[in-house]
């Protein structure tokens, strides 16, 4: 909880009346510390991407992420997988699974990573509805990995994750990123393909893997003729 009302006003290009307005509203993520409200960068940052709000240049200001070209969330979920059948019939359980099965580099301790995602959990549900959750630590370069990844997982059994649908949670997909400015790119253009009919139409009932990469690579083209 780093950042001021006027810092959070600068990132997101708005006044700091509007601010104070969402605050009361209670639609934008802050904390109050000493009488004064703080907020999460990267949490702040999710919650401008997932409501398509600009935010201001600076916010991606990270030494490293010039190194880092973008990839297509195709080549993410090429580079993460595809895994069916994740047993658990808890919240906390399915989360374990799924963390034994992502693919990172052998020094990524994966035990501190499990109890990331279930404290990030108890923070905030990242089920987004429909039976989908999004499972991410809140701060991406804590793991020091060198490639962004997504990973689908659908679960044998459905899981609460307190949605606010109500719906249990039978579909994971992860984000594993080196930079706050690709895991923000990723998140999303997984809330487009997310809307999407085809891609849906492969996750429910659960597809191939090869027929998830195709729906994906489609639904990318439509997003990509879009914004031309």
């Amino acid at each position: 909880m780093n950042l001021s009302v006027k810092d959070a006003a600068r990132l997101l290009s708005v006044s700091e009346k509007t601010i104070y307005r969402w605050i009361r509203q209670e639609i934008i993520p802050a904390y109050k510390v000493h009488e004064q409200y703080r907020f999460n960068r990267t949490e702040l940052l999710e919650w401008a991407t997932s409501r398509r709000r600009g935010v201001a240049a600076e916010a991606f200001a990270e030494p490293e992420s010039a190194a880092v070209p973008l990839p297509t969330l195709s080549e993410a979920l090429e580079a993460g997988g595809v895994f069916y059948r994740i047993e658990g019939t808890s919240r906390d359980r399915v989360l374990a699974e799924m963390v034994a099965h992502l693919r990172l580099p052998e020094e990524v301790d994966r035990d501190y990573l499990r109890q990331v995602l279930i404290a990030r959990e108890e923070l905030s549900s990242t089920a987004v509805g429909d039976g989908i959750a999004l499972p991410h630590p809140r701060n991406p370069v804590l793991l020091h990995v060198t490639r962004p990844t997504v990973t689908l997982c659908f679960l044998e059994t459905p899981v609460d994750f307190k949605a606010l649908d109500g719906r249990p949670v039978d579909v994971l997909i992860t984000l594993i990123s080196p930079t706050l400015r690709s895991h923000l790119h990723l998140l999303s253009k997984l809330g487009f393909v997310l809307r999407h009919p085809r891609f849906r139409k492969v996750l429910d009932p659960p597809g191939s893997r090869e027929e998830i990469l195709t729906a994906l690579r489609r639904v990318e083209g439509t997003l990509c003729a879009q914004a031309r």
